[in-house]
């Protein structure tokens, strides 16, 4: 996404509005602002089409693989605060898809770091556009090598198809060599990453593809209709040979 401007918290603003709940006065020490925690998300549209679809598609299908798992977060154009000096850093809004693990699975209004024990994301993963490639490839790869230390950082050209990952090693980022289909591995999800039908996908350990809950649908009906066909060709058969199927 792109850069935004420095937003400050206001030393006037009152105490109370800065606080998720009031504390006790004795645990609350004179002329200290408590930094805020309900903050909400503040960044702007996707870029594009591609760009919205992209991010979903790879929300619903982690989503779907990790149904019966809550002990993840993930999501897409959602602003991480990560100083509670600050709203917002000078040069930063938020990733285009992310996933902290070791946190409750619940909806957020944004990330806040400081009020989620000091995690920051296991994994981010940025879409290029011809205005943010620089950005994304260059600042944000330093951000969040030194400040965030996200283990994984991957990013992709919806339009080129261009696809990179890095994985934090020593705290400086080494790139991911693919594997003999050409997926780049996380190791923080345990998923890779790659192309098909010119989209951007989730492939597990054994290469297999991660589907969304739309195509594990249609691939249930597929099979419904195929037994079912199944059956009318063997009934078929069973009256030429003067047999009632129903009888049987």
């Amino acid at each position: 996404m792109s850069a935004t401007a420095e937003l400050a918290i206001p030393q006037e603003i009152p105490e109370q509005e800065l606080l998720e709940q009031e504390l006790p006065e004795q645990e609350l020490p004179e002329n200290v602002i408590v930094p805020p925690v309900d903050l909400y998300s503040d960044e702007p549209q996707v870029e594009t089409e591609l760009h919205l679809r992209q991010i979903m598609l790879l929300f619903k299908c982690l989503e779907w693989l990790w149904r019966d798992r809550n002990d993840f977060y993930a999501a897409g154009n959602l602003t991480i605060y990560y100083s509670p000096k600050q709203l917002k850093s000078k040069d930063f809004r938020g990733p285009d898809f992310f996933v902290v693990l070791g946190t409750e699975r619940k909806t957020r209004k944004s990330w806040v770091v400081w009020d989620e024990d000091g995690k920051y994301p296991n994994i981010i993963l940025e879409i290029l556009s011809p205005k943010t490639a620089n950005i994304d490839k260059n600042f944000k790869k330093q951000l969040y090598q030194d400040t965030f230390r996200t283990l994984d950082y991957f990013w992709f050209d919806p339009e080129t198809l261009e696809l990179a990952g890095f994985h934090l090693v020593d705290g400086e980022y080494q790139p991911i060599a693919p594997n003999e289909s050409g997926y780049l591995r996380s190791q923080q999800l345990d998923l890779s990453l790659g192309i098909c039908g010119g989209k951007l996908r989730f492939f597990t350990a054994a290469g297999e593809l991660v589907p969304t809950p739309e195509e594990v649908a249609e691939r249930e009906t597929g099979r419904a209709d195929e037994e079912a066909q199944r059956a009318d060709r063997l009934a078929a058969k069973l009256r030429e040979l003067n047999i009632d199927p129903d009888t049987i």
